[in-house]
């Protein structure tokens, strides 16, 4: 498969506040370049009933952030996790990001809540467990308390303890949001003045002077898709 393009679906589950969608559209003006050359990114608006008729329909799957919570009573919710656990089953390679990172754990058994310790908004340093750390920007409340017994830690802070979680080649995630630039984290601090505690939102802007170092994350992430569909393509023609 040397030189070919690996086709990611893009399932996207929710809408950007509309100051943010106005400079932005949705979230896959963040995620295709993000992931750049060598990849194909097909959106599928999942949180509005849009659903890929086949786990299969793309080499792999990257499920987007939301405003929603993975718990919350959606009717595309439960759509989506049955689509997650399929994909899962079948090994088609997924990545799930901040919601995505949730809403595939909560799917895979895991457990999902709005965390009592209240917001992490902006940059911030996660150590995983290979020694080194990486300052990433983080935008959630809600996270996961209870991990599913098939995902392995792969990344955490004293905040949020499962903020990395790799399932034996068969799936990634992480809670924060490698794709955020910082033009992005700007307007999305500026759309949400008005909308969270004015405190929570200046110790946002306040972390904004910490450099980010998101390149290795997303280096993981394009290795995982890659790699996948370089053993697909092996035992194709085997």
């Amino acid at each position: 498969m040397a030189g070919a393009n690996v086709r990611i679906g893009i399932l996207i589950c929710g809408h950007f506040v509309e100051e943010v969608a106005a400079v932005y559209d949705n979230y896959l003006a963040l995620y295709t370049p993000m992931l750049g050359d060598g990849f194909i990114c097909q959106p599928y608006f999942v949180v509005d009933g849009e659903m890929p008729a086949s786990v299969d329909e793309q080499d792999g799957w990257l499920v987007s952030g939301s405003r929603h919570g993975a718990y919350e009573d959606h009717p595309w919710i439960e759509p989506l996790e049955d689509f997650l656990r399929s994909a899962y089953a079948a090994s088609v390679p997924v990545v799930g990001i901040c919601f995505g990172h949730q809403i595939l754990a909560q799917a895979l058994g895991g457990r999902v809540e709005k965390f009592d310790g209240g917001w992490s908004i902006g940059p911030t340093e996660y150590a995983f467990t290979d020694g080194h750390c990486e300052t990433v920007v983080a935008f959630h409340q809600d996270q996961i308390t209870i991990k599913p017994d098939t995902a392995e830690v792969i990344a955490s802070t004293d905040f949020c303890a499962f903020a990395g979680l790799a399932y034996a080649g068969r799936a990634l995630s992480f809670q924060p949001h490698p794709e955020f630039t910082p033009a992005f984290i700007d307007d999305l601090l500026d759309a949400y003045q008005d909308r969270l505690d004015p405190a929570v939102v200046a110790d946002g802007r306040a972390r904004m002077t910490q450099p980010l170092s998101q390149s290795g994350m997303i280096g993981q992430i394009r290795n995982f898709l890659r790699g996948y569909a370089r053993a697909v393509s092996d035992t194709e023609t085997a």
